[in-house]
């Protein structure tokens, strides 16, 4: 089998060592020129790490990451609302990795590097459409260094280019367009003073202000600081204009600063992260209605492409890795290229769908909301206000939605020895 992916992000990566090791013979179009380390940091779930632990990848991992501790959600005014345990110290069989989104490319791609041939990697190709036959799929792909078309033919194409996707196009000419939350996310990445034990990430704030703070690597002994990743979000409307979803946007202060000089807590300052920042980065916080399917006969979609969703939950790269896995389990059980892809979108767009869903209901950050609804001032008590039972609510379920409850991972580990 010959297959053809479209795009070197994080998922088509995955999926590229995915098939490798079933036998198939695999090739990545990438339409940048050059595959560099963009972005900002993201966090990798325990059953996303899974995967990328079972292709051999832990310890590249662990080297240029953090093992995320906790994560804590907390109000306007800095008050602990719930620490929720992650990864190992939650009991999963793997870690949860704060990481540059840079930085984990780059781990991927490398172990890519070191399993294909040169050949196998066609940087500045961009896909342009597919033809078909009951016998295979031809892409075109347009090669930028000199403008010349070039076809590729192949068993299977799939298209992983992202949430912007000229493959989703073309089997959806009529998609629906991303929906804009009414959230801007101002972004970016800096040196600073390790905060609380220096391996959790907090929440803090609501729905119309909030903050996003993790450090994204681990602090050496000789150093006083350590890589720290801050997200500023910002309820400006669902009707109100915004630029095109493009995370090269650089942003100035002035834009987004002032909403966040009240979030001075004992244990970190936000309004001085932000002003010690050189580049700060906005994007919409956008998503789209589930499709109603991913497959034209030999050509499938996968992460970004199939379902772009909010970044609430921290999900949005572990559901692209574990489409790859989910891709590769359905080749590995379905010799006939059609019947494997319908495997592969019946166990995965209808999940993929909840968890857009989910993340559009606030997620876990429904916490946020009971104590906005509670909590009027610095010296109000969240325990008396707020219920231990309600918030458990809220996080168990999140956490069957999204794959990574502690007795879903186990079993899936137990499964894979």
């Amino acid at each position: 089998m010959r297959v053809l992916i479209v795009g070197a992000g994080i998922g088509g990566l995955t999926t590229a060592l995915i098939l490798h090791r079933l036998g198939i013979d695999v090739t990545i179009a990438e339409a940048a020129s050059e595959i560099t380390e963009i972005g900002t940091g993201i966090n990798l779930l325990p059953h996303g790490a899974g995967v990328l632990h079972e292709l051999g990848l832990g310890p590249q991992l662990a080297a240029v990451s953090l093992q995320t501790r906790a994560i804590e959600y907390r109000t306007q005014y800095g008050q602990l609302i719930l620490r929720d345990p992650r990864g190992l110290h939650a009991g999963s069989p793997w870690p949860q990795y704060s990481i540059h989104r840079g930085k984990l490319q780059a781990v991927v791609l490398e172990k890519v590097r070191q399993t294909l041939a040169p050949d196998d990697i066609l940087v500045g190709h961009s896909f342009e459409r597919f033809e078909q036959t009951k016998k295979g799929v031809t892409a075109t792909l347009l090669r930028r260094a000199d403008g010349q078309y070039v076809d590729f033919e192949a068993d299977l194409l799939i298209g992983a280019d992202g949430i912007h996707s000229a493959v989703c196009r073309q089997i959806h000419p009529d998609v629906a367009p991303l929906k804009f939350s009414g959230t801007m996310m101002w972004r970016g990445v800096v040196e600073a003073e390790p905060f609380l034990d220096g391996e959790t990430m907090i929440v803090a704030g609501h729905h119309d202000t909030k903050t996003v703070i993790y450090p994204i690597a681990t602090r050496a002994a000789n150093q006083e600081t350590v890589l720290t990743n801050w997200v500023a979000e910002i309820n400006i409307g669902k009707d109100a204009s915004y630029q095109q979803e493009d995370w090269s946007r650089i942003a100035k202060l002035e834009e987004f600063a002032h909403a966040f000089e009240g979030f001075r807590f004992g244990f970190v300052d936000v309004p001085r992260l932000i002003h010690a920042t050189k580049r700060i980065f906005v994007y919409p916080m956008v998503d789209r209605d589930a499709l109603p399917y991913w497959n034209d006969k030999r050509v499938t979609l996968l992460g970004d492409a199939a379902h772009p969703m909010y970044p609430i939950g921290a999900n949005g790269a572990s559901q692209a890795i574990l489409d790859a896995a989910a891709l590769g389990q359905a080749l590995g059980e379905e010799h006939d290229v059609e019947a494997a892809l319908a495997l592969y979108e019946k166990r995965r767009l209808p999940v993929t769908a909840q968890v857009v869903t989910s993340n559009r209901g606030k997620g876990p950050e429904a916490v946020l909301e009971l104590a906005r609804q509670r909590i009027h001032g610095p010296n109000d008590d969240v325990d008396a206000l707020i219920s231990r039972a309600e918030i458990d609510a809220i996080t168990r379920n999140y956490q069957k939605v999204a794959g990574f409850d502690a007795a879903t991972l186990t079993h899936r580990a137990q499964s894979a020895q």
